[in-house]
């Protein structure tokens, strides 16, 4: 297989018919790397919004356990792009989402944001630092999986494309962003998360590497001290390599899914695999018994 193969196939297949599938093979076998970088920088984005902020910092799960809601949200929604969300499993992991979702008091439109960031924020990665773009073909396709997805989520108005999911991102961002000690809190946690990844002394670095990555609507919402311009210059420029590195070498063969991330930390902590289930929050408390763990 020659490096841009897999992108021929992609452009046989139909964005809208067969969009799992091309969605499957951006995050899986093309940008495995950028697509968990990325989808990190999405989630990350809605802290920003006040009032997902807020409801974030009260459920203390992103605050007081963030490597476990880190692993439960990475495996919830990897397992609706390996399997489908049509299989079994696929169900099983957007029901496990809507039960957390509708426990909560969470407006349709910050469920439509919170969407848009998971279409838009990839391409945008990509645009930058991948080892190639996002073709539009692909950025339709893209779209139309979260379109699916929103609606087995119940959200409405949903963009009907990329373009709208795109306008629809940046102006609930340019309304909504603003400072909040909950927010901040919530992205304080997150990127001491990020830095506990790696040895210890290396803390600093992380964080500085990550700060250095976010743009300014994000810094001024968050009230981070502008990252040093010579330390962003050197971060962006690092990770832009990367993606040059990437291009010379051979195409993926084996998919990578999330579990098999080094960042997710509760899956090889389960002896027995996990039941999809039984991830995630359970306000109201656990309906099932435990212990009868399985992995996709």
């Amino acid at each position: 297989m020659r490096r841009y193969d897999r992108l021929r196939e992609i452009r046989r297949l139909d964005p809208d018919k067969d969009c799992e599938t091309v969605y499957r093979l951006l995050a899986a076998y093309e940008f495995p790397w950028d697509f968990t970088k990325a989808l990190e920088l999405a989630l990350y984005r809605t802290y920003a919004v006040p009032s997902i902020g807020r409801l974030l910092a009260e459920t203390a799960e992103l605050t007081e356990r963030s490597q476990k809601r880190y692993d439960d949200t990475s495996l919830l929604l990897d397992a609706a792009m390996e399997h489908g969300h049509s299989s079994e499993r696929g169900r099983t992991a957007i029901r496990r989402i809507n039960q957390m979702h509708r426990a909560y008091d969470i407006s349709n439109d910050d469920m439509r944001y919170v969407l848009s960031t998971f279409v838009v924020t990839p391409k945008r990665w990509l645009d930058d630092y991948g080892w190639r773009s996002l073709t539009a073909h692909e950025a339709a396709a893209c779209a139309a999986y979260y379109q699916r997805l929103g609606r087995n989520m119940g959200i409405r108005d949903i963009p009907g494309d990329y373009p709208a999911f795109e306008d629809c991102l940046d102006r609930y961002e340019k309304e909504h962003f603003a400072y909040d000690t909950s927010g901040r809190a919530v992205s304080d946690a997150t990127l001491a998360l990020m830095a506990s990844w790696y040895p210890r002394p290396l803390a600093p670095l992380v964080k500085a590497g990550a700060l250095a990555l976010l743009d300014d609507s994000l810094i001024e919402a968050f009230r981070y001290r502008p990252p040093n311009p010579t330390v962003r210059r050197a971060v962006r420029g690092a990770v832009r390599l990367r993606g040059r590195a990437v291009r010379l070498l051979p195409p993926r063969t084996r998919p990578h899914f999330a579990r098999q991330n080094r960042q997710i930390k509760g899956y090889p902590g389960y002896p027995d695999g996990y039941d999809l289930a039984e991830l995630g929050t359970f306000p109201a408390g656990c309906p099932r018994p435990h212990g009868r763990g399985q992995h996709p």
